[in-house]
This record gives structure tokens, sequence and C-alpha cells, in this order.
């Protein structure tokens, strides 16, 4: 009897940690992540190009691309990896001129796209246009600033900018690009800047100021932050010198967005300010990161599995019937003024919140 008690007690953490992490796999119809993802793919495969100043295959519309593809690829949709797929061709073709330059962290991100393409189709036009994004990231052009020097000398990207949008922007094409090729140099660059932005830029409370100068807890921005962190924890190698300092900042912040999440699941625009109207592109990205977390071993399964529900569970009441994501904040430059971003327009199927929404998607239906 006494043998059965102390396995009971020993089996009983378990059981609750199961229970726990079923909470990312049991969901009710209409909230399943496959119906999710589905809907959200398929909507982007005729979508317009969202283009970055008018010339270039935008940072959103990469990152929704990418999410379908994930998408696609995780649940062995042949039919949607062709249609995505052929969406990319006219970039080869009719579309050339919308290949974005590599010269800023928001079009250089691009090379994410075609590395992704790479690892599922093997196709080695893909890895030819993609390496270079992730290559030209680190290579100093002869026109370059006295700036972007300072930073290249100091073993940087040059085209560093302490913007915390950057560390999801940089951050995704070296990962990817050194999940494909295995050289260790992608994710070290990744790391050692996420680093040096963690010690420039993180407040105590483990948040983000939308700049030095504007201190506000703009959300989509902190969402770069979180989603940026949870990608590079998931490749960065256990033995990486960066890994717990990257770790201490992960956590930290995400101590910080679980208290700040509303009763219905999601974040407000402004993260401590009540009263500010409720933000999904932001809200998906710190879900994805509480996701990652639980799914990976980070985060402890009792408090944030529950935690993450609730937001999936939340978020996607905001879809609507033409599979478009509410309330994704307009496009928004610093600007130090609270009522400024209170008066941000909340846009409907921009690929700021499309994008998110897709990435937890996968991060739900990944084991």
């Amino acid at each position: 009897m006494r043998k059965k008690s102390l396995l009971l007690l020993f089996l009983l953490p378990i059981q609750l940690l199961f229970g726990q992490t079923n909470l990312l796999k049991d969901f009710p119809e209409g909230y399943k992540p496959e119906e999710v993802g589905k809907r959200l793919a398929y909507h982007f495969v005729d979508g317009k190009h969202m283009l970055h100043i008018g010339k270039w295959i935008s940072y959103p519309e990469t990152f929704t691309w990418n999410g379908g593809l994930k998408f696609a690829a995780l649940t062995n949709d042949q039919e949607l990896v062709k249609l995505l797929q052929n969406r990319f061709e006219l970039l080869f073709t009719t579309e050339k001129a919308l290949l974005p330059i590599m010269n800023h962290v928001d079009v250089n991100m691009f090379g994410s796209l075609p590395l992704e393409l790479y690892k599922i189709t093997k196709d080695q036009r893909y890895l030819d246009l993609g390496l270079p994004y992730a290559d030209t990231q680190w290579q100093l052009p002869a026109n370059a600033k006295p700036k972007e020097k300072e930073w290249d000398q100091k073993g940087y990207s040059w085209q560093t900018r302490l913007w915390i949008d950057d560390m999801y922007m940089i951050t995704i094409v070296q990962t990817q690009a050194y999940r494909i090729t295995g050289d260790r140099k992608y994710i070290d660059r990744a790391a050692r800047e996420m680093v040096m932005y963690l010690d420039e830029l993180q407040r105590p409370n483990g948040l983000f100021y939308h700049a030095p100068d504007v201190p506000f807890y703009w959300s989509r921005g902190n969402g770069w932050m979180a989603a940026g962190m949870a990608e590079l924890l998931s490749s960065l190698p256990e033995d990486s010198e960066y890994r717990p300092r990257i770790m201490h900042g992960y956590l930290t912040m995400m101590k910080s967005l679980k208290k700040y999440q509303s009763s219905n699941g999601l974040w407000h625009q402004l993260l401590d300010h009540s009263d500010c109207w409720l933000e999904t592109s932001g809200s998906a990205m710190f879900t994805f990161a509480f996701i990652k977390g639980v799914k990976n071993g980070w985060l402890d399964a009792k408090e944030y599995a529950p935690a993450a529900r609730k937001a999936w569970m939340g978020m996607v009441k905001y879809i609507d019937e033409n599979n478009n994501v509410k309330s994704v904040c307009e496009g928004t430059n610093k600007k130090n003024d609270k009522q400024y971003y209170y008066d941000r327009k909340q846009n409907v199927g921009d690929y700021h919140g499309q994008a998110p929404y897709l990435w937890c998607a996968v991060a739900l239906l990944e084991e």
C-alpha cells in the first residue's frame, strides 16, 4: 500500500503536467489550430501584395507567407504548398521587380521566405535567392554611414538601429540561415545582437518602451521582441554563451506579459493601460511566445498553458467571416504622445495580424 501511495505521489505531478499541456491540444470546433490555420493560409493565397514603401514585398506579407508555408508543411497539405509556391514563382518572372533590395532590416528579413521554401522543396533556386539576404546583413557596403561602420566594427550588423522590431527582423533571417546550412555563424550573430538589444533596451520589468524617448509599452513592438526571443531560443544551441542572458530576458518578459493579460485573453494596445483598446497582432505574438515556452519547457506549464489557451480562444473570436483578423494596429512609428497610440487605426485583414495568428496555429500543432 505504501509503495502504491508513493507511486501515486510520483505520478501526480506528471499527470498534472500532461493535463496542462493538453490545454494546448484539445480545442472545440472552430478553435482547432488546424481549422484556423487552414482558413487563414488559404485566404492569403489570393490576397493582394502589401508592399514596403510601395516597391517591394513587405515584412508583414513575408511573415504571413512564411506562416502559411510552415502550416502547409506541418499538415502535409501539398495543395497549399503548391499554391503558395506558385505565388512565389512570379517573383522570378513577371513580379521580379518586387524582390526587396538588401539594405535595411525591414527588407533583408525577406530572405527567410525563400529559405523556408528551400527547406520544404529543396529547390536550389530558393537557397541561392535567400542566403544573400542573411549574408549581406553583416557585409558592410561601400557607401556605409559612420554609424553603420561603428556597428560593424563592434561585430554587430551594420543595419543595427536599436528599434525593438529589429529583434524579429534580424533574428528570423539569421536563424533561418542557420537552420538550413547548419553554419553556427548565423545563429551566433543573431544571439549576440539579441543580447546587446536586451542590455540596451529591456526595462527592469522585462518589457520594452517603443523607443528610449517614448516611454510607452506598445503592444506590437513588444510582440516583435517576444516572438524573436522565442524563435531564437528554439534553435539556439544549449551550449551557446548567449543563451542564459536571452533566456533571462525572455522569462522576465513573459512574467510581465502574464500580469497584463486581460480577462478575455488578449492584451491592450498599450500593455499597462486597461482603458486602451484590445489589439490582436501583439496579442498573437505574445501567445506564440507563451506556446513555444510551454512546449519547450522554458515556462511552467501549470502557470502558462492556461494563459496561452485563454489567449488563443480570445484571439480566434477576432477573425471575421471573411477570414480577416480584426483590431490590428496600423503601421506605427514612435511618438511621445500617449493619445497617439489610443487613436491608431484598427485595421481588418492587415498582414501584421494575419501572420502571427498563423505562427500560433503552427506552434500549437507542433509536437
